[in-house]
């Protein structure tokens, strides 16, 4: 595996690469990598000729507020773990490198945007836009990779390749899990012990959420009460969101019919985690 920090050194590994007719996995991360992210470049690997991941902090996607400085960092883990992935090439640009000056053009994401974490994190989502077009071009892969933990990302990020027309094809991989049921994150190691041992019960809500509904419940005041109050009462995070929409739309609903999400987010003091199920309903 190759570490490649400049955007002309990686264009030229893809022209190389291009030449010879090989197929791209291109997985898009933040970093301090997870069983989640090695799942993501090892279906990659398996599906591709030539695995590439893009490890950069993209300040764009942090509010005011939020945990740019404090995110964690650990870039020689991460290059070890990416190579025993199947990683054949790691892209790991500096933020003057990706943003070298101000910006002549704004992208922005206009739809599916004002529901779930796009709700409490404005422009949150023109930061994902605009780097991955960014990166869509500088690395021109035949497949992306991303995890459904972050399903609206995925909802998103299917309207960018669809709506910009860029030849990628947009790879879903289910979210991976702890024994306990908690949904591999970055951000969990800022969870304190008590805290770690209540994150779980998030999961725990969604799988009740999902019983009702398999069992006939139809009511989206009723299942989404039900999953408040099983997080309230069992964590001492503070919810930020309960939602029950139309997927990949994102649109609420007034019957439960078609794709639906079930997703929620929960503040704990250092870290806000969320969390989905998707399911498909007459």
């Amino acid at each position: 595996m190759k570490t490649i920090s400049t955007i002309k050194e990686i264009q030229n590994v893809i022209k190389e690469i291009k030449s010879t007719k090989k197929k791209i996995g291109f997985v898009p991360t933040m970093g301090f990598l997870h069983d989640g992210h090695l799942s993501l470049m090892e279906q990659a690997s398996r599906e591709n000729d030539c695995v590439i991941v893009s490890i950069f902090v993209n300040p764009l996607q942090f509010g005011q507020n939020e945990d740019f400085d404090s995110y964690p960092r650990d870039i020689e883990r991460d290059q070890f773990l990416a190579e025993k992935a199947g990683v054949h090439y790691l892209f790991v640009p500096s933020v003057t490198e990706m943003y070298p000056s101000k910006p002549s053009i704004e992208v922005k994401a206009k739809d599916r945007v004002d529901v779930l974490c796009g709700k409490s994190r404005p422009g949150h989502f023109d930061g994902v836009v605009t780097i991955l077009t960014k990166l869509f071009h500088i690395i021109q892969p035949d497949r992306a990779y991303f995890g459904k933990k972050d399903a609206q990302q995925v909802a998103v990020v299917e309207g960018l390749i669809n709506d910009l027309h860029f030849p990628v094809t947009l790879v879903p991989v289910p979210t991976i899990r702890e024994t306990d049921g908690l949904a591999k994150s970055s951000r969990n190691v800022k969870l304190s012990d008590k805290e770690r041992n209540q994150a779980p019960r998030i999961y725990h809500s969604l799988l009740q959420a999902k019983s009702m509904i398999k069992k006939g419940e139809r009511s989206v005041g009723k299942i989404i009460s039900v999953i408040k109050n099983d997080i309230l009462e069992n964590t001492d995070g503070n919810i930020d969101y309960v939602e029950i929409l139309s997927y990949p739309e994102l649109k609420k609903l007034n019957e439960l019919k078609g794709t639906i999400i079930v997703a929620v987010a929960v503040h704990f003091v250092n870290a806000r985690l969320i969390d989905n199920i998707t399911l498909e309903l007459n």
